[in-house]
């Protein structure tokens, strides 16, 4: 994958960028804060959208503007892809507003699509992507301050065996869930089991038909006092009958009474309301006589003859219209001041910031100016560690040619002593055991020889024939030792050999490491010195410019305090249009009184008209409610004389005797009823009971089998967690044993001439570093410059692990370093360019983009952008360098 072209419109400090980007290093240089870093995170977030951003999504449009747009256009696997992002903040919260990714598969839409895309492309998330290819700024040592599961997750995700342990872990879940339905299976067929034999034990069948025969004789005998409970009703209704007519005669007449003295009552409140609306009217002709007074007075006090309302709307629609110039013009001012106001500002923030930056140049022309005196004399110092680098080699030459041995030679010769010493020494010791065996043997012959015995064969001696053979041992133990004294001495010439052999060796050495020595002290002189003039021009050119500077800052304090004067003037046209306004405003509000008051007088004279109507209205009303007050008298008087009191009381007799009856059958009733009912509810019961008997023999047959069918899920889940569990494990260690191989070729390559030997990764990613000597060493414990590089060593092997192990179906993401150097001395840059060269050259990275203000990063890019921001405006902008010699030379300066 190569990122070709990102285009930003109000994308953090850019208004408009436009940056084509070409294959091989390019580094992206600038001053700190000038918006190099948001160049990678505009493409960052092309990717992957919000999922890039640590910060919320309305942090990425510039200040002052309602969106922003990023583009990127990248190659991918033989294929052309665009991507356009557009994020809109004008409402509650801020919004993707168009997410779109055209590619050869065709186009996607929306930001979860476009994400999910990209990372199937890319086989990587935005997390992993930071992981791998993407180191940001103050991120180098993530991996090695993670914690060991931390870092093994990351790097689990890198390689894609994440997926692995996830899929074993749904096999796990599966499992256990298949366990969990398996038992509680089991469980309710047990409990089927129980309550089948619970039900079969209650001999439901008998149990029925009993109960069906006693329900039958219960509903006769209801059926029996239903019939004579009707008739008894009917007796009741004819006596209710005549005694609700009764009744209602009697509700009739109580009506009336109640109406009548109801229109009574109505007729006397109306009269009562009558003489309050005279009395109303008389208190509103006073108001009226006071408004037109208050009115009179108000006239008096405006520039007008008359109350005439057209000549008063006339009046203050002039006044008005005089105020709204006012208004305006007050509006005009008061822009013009803070126009002028805000450009005093403006020119005293310019002038204080040419301040700063001359302040700033000086210091840096200081601090260069001290640093041109400490190279001066570090180049004497390394003038003079050359000299005795020289006198040393000199003095180590003269002992080889004093010597047969010559320095390509000396450590083949000191291995040869040492190997004649270590068989001479062998010599003296078996000849040593052999002369004490034999003095042994000697000792003991000779004791019993003393004692008159052979020494050989233990007989008298007068009968031995070998008494004569001692004599040959003493001659034989002789030899020995003489052969064992010429074998020490031996030893001894040879150790002295040795210890010439050893010292002519290390000589070797040590002339090796210092010719390596005086080369590197010849480089970093001439190193030096080639800076020292571009240091003494650069010193000068800083100096001038903060003179210009400081100039510059005067001419903006001049120009600020000419705006203050005229946003002074200004204020004072305010002034004077205030105060005409207020005049203006007190004529509009004694205008508008007299307007009041016209509408006042106008109102009450409505009033006065409208409660003599409602009088008029009221003394009609009672006219009519006496008419029906005659009416109501005389219908009571014809309901009063209809009334026979002795039907009535022979219809209570009957009315009593039925309800009586009626009450006593309706409790047999009740109790008939209930039997029934319980009757129906014990059938119902138990007919249920045998459809649940039916049912839980067919649940237990259906369930049986269910479980039957668990038992083999169960063993094929446990099965597939395994075998996911072991391939995880599996290709864990290949992965392990190749980024191992990996990390130690970039690591020798980085520290091939430090004290590290190797580092070894363990299965759980524990990373070891080895220092020449064999001691282990925590990554923790490298210096800052260190543990920066080999983090950086690291991610470059994982880099080229994953690019090797996808075999082409999914080109790597471009290498990104944002600000790598950050915590490397000027020895560890070095080393950072010469990893950098190596994962272009050799590893084949078609793409690497380094945020850096180094020099030597700088010197070492195929390709330069330069990032700068504008004092006034704030923004950056972005220029590509066409000639990177001529950059360097320039940053030199």
């Amino acid at each position: 994958m190569r990122f070709q072209r990102v285009s930003m419109e109000s994308f953090k400090c850019y208004d408009d960028a436009d940056l084509t980007l070409d294959p091989g290093v390019t580094v992206i240089h600038g001053l700190n804060g000038s918006g190099k870093s948001s160049l990678l995170e505009a493409c960052f977030f092309a990717l992957y959208g919000s999922k890039a951003l640590d910060e919320n999504l309305g942090d990425v449009i510039t200040i002052g503007a309602d969106d922003c747009t990023v583009e990127l256009w990248f190659t991918h696997a033989g294929g052309e892809y665009h991507i356009t992002r557009r994020v809109r903040n004008t409402g509650e919260r801020p919004t993707t507003a168009k997410c779109v990714l055209e590619s050869p598969d065709g186009t996607f839409e929306g930001a979860r699509a476009v994400r999910r895309r990209v990372t199937e492309l890319l086989r990587m998330d935005s997390e992993a992507f930071v992981n791998c290819a993407y180191v940001r700024q103050g991120e180098v040592n993530k991996l090695i301050n993670a914690s060991a599961s931390d870092r093994q997750d990351m790097l689990d995700d890198l390689l894609q065996l994440g997926k692995l342990e996830e899929y074993r872990e749904r096999a796990s879940d599966a499992r256990r869930g298949v366990k969990n339905v398996r038992d509680e299976k089991r469980s309710q067929l047990d409990q089927l089991d129980d309550q089948i034999e619970a039900k079969e034990e209650k001999g439901l069948h008998e149990r029925l038909n009993s109960l069906e025969s006693d329900l039958s004789e219960t509903t006769a005998e209801i059926d029996r006092i239903e019939g004579q409970r009707e008739t008894a009703a009917e007796t009741l209704e004819r006596a209710t009958t005549v005694l609700e007519e009764h009744e209602e005669r009697r509700e009739q007449l109580t009506e009336l009474t109640g109406d009548i003295e109801k229109l009574e009552g109505e007729i006397t409140e109306t009269e009562r309301e009558r003489e309050q609306l005279k009395e109303r009217i008389s208190g509103l002709k006073t108001e009226r006589t006071e408004l037109e007074t208050d009115l009179d007075e108000t006239i008096a006090a405006t520039d007008l003859a008359e109350p005439d309302p057209d000549r008063v709307e006339d009046r203050l629609d002039e006044l008005e219209e005089r105020a709204d110039d006012l208004r305006s013009r007050i509006e005009s001012q008061k822009l013009k001041a803070q126009k002028h106001n805000s450009e005093a500002e403006s020119r005293q923030s310019e002038a204080e910031d040419l301040d700063s930056r001359a302040e700033a140049k000086r210091e840096e022309a200081d601090d260069l100016e001290s640093a041109l005196e400490a190279a001066r004399e570090t180049v004497a110092e390394r003038r003079e560690k050359l000299d005795d680098i020289d006198s040393e080699i000199e003095t180590l030459e003269a002992r080889f040619a004093d010597s047969d041995i010559d320095r390509e030679s000396a450590g083949d010769h000191r291995d040869s002593v040492a190997g004649d010493l270590e068989e001479a020494r062998k010599r003296v010791t078996e000849l040593g055991t052999k002369v004490e065996s034999e003095r042994e043997s000697l000792r003991e012959a000779e004791a019993l020889l003393e004692e008159g015995k052979c020494p050989e064969c233990g007989q008298d001696v007068a009968e031995s024939p070998h008494v004569e053979s001692i004599e040959d041992d003493r001659e034989g133990v002789a030899e020995l030792e003489s052969d064992l004294e010429a074998a020490r001495e031996r030893v001894e010439s040879l150790e002295d050999d040795l210890e010439r052999a050893e010292s002519l060796a290390e000589a070797a050495d040590r002339l090796d490491s210092l010719e390596s020595n005086r080369t590197n002290v010849v480089q970093l002189i001439e190193e030096k010195e080639s800076g020292l003039e571009a240091d003494e021009e650069r010193i000068a050119e800083l100096r001038e410019s903060a003179d210009e500077l400081e100039s510059e800052a005067e001419e903006k304090r001049e120009a600020a305090s000419e705006a203050e004067d005229e946003a002074a003037e200004a204020r004072s046209v305010i002034g004077e249009c205030n105060q005409e306004h207020q005049q203006v405003k007190q004529a509009i509000q004694r205008l508008e009184r007299v307007t009041e008051l016209l509408e006042a007088v106008d109102d009450r004279e409505n009033d006065i008209e409208q409660l003599r109507e409602k009088r008029s209205q009221q003394a009609e009303m009672n006219e009519q409610r006496r008419e029906r007050l005659a009416e109501k008298r005389e219908r009571k008087q014809e309901l009063a004389e209809k009334v026979d009191e002795n039907r009535i009381e022979e219809a209570r007799n009957e009315r009593e005797r039925a309800e009586a009856y009626i009450e006593k059958a309706d409790g047999k009733l009740e109790e008939l009823r209930e039997e029934r009912d319980d009757l129906q509810t014990a059938i119902g019961g138990v007919t249920n009971e045998l459809e649940e008997l039916a049912e839980l023999r067919d649940r237990r047959e259906e369930l049986a089998d269910t479980v039957s069918k668990l038992d083999a899920l169960y063993d094929e889940s446990e099965q597939l967690q395994g075998m996911y569990g072991t391939l995880r494990a599996e290709l864990r260690q290949r992965n392990v044993e190749t980024l191992e191989r990996m990390l130690n070729e970039t690591f020798s390559l980085v520290y091939q001439n430090d004290s590290y030997s190797h580092i070894e990764l363990d299965g759980e990613y524990q990373l070891t570093v080895y220092q020449k000597d064999g001691d282990p060493l925590e990554p923790e414990q490298l210096s800052g410059g260190e543990r920066a590089l080999f983090n950086l060593s690291l991610r470059c092997a994982i880099y080229r692990l994953l690019a090797e192990g996808i075999e082409g179906a999914a080109p790597m993401p471009p290498l990104i370093l944002d600000e790598p150097t950050v915590f490397l001395d000027s020895g560890h840059v070095t080393q950072l360019l010469d990893l950098v060269a190596y994962m272009r050259d050799e590893v084949g990275v078609a793409q690497i983009l380094v945020v850096s203000h180094d020099e030597e990063l700088v010197g070492a890019a195929d390709d330069l952008v330069r990032v700068e921001k504008s004092a006034t405006t704030n923004r950056s902008h972005v220029s590509r360098v066409e000639r990177i010699e001529e950059t360097v030379a320039e940053l030199a300066d």
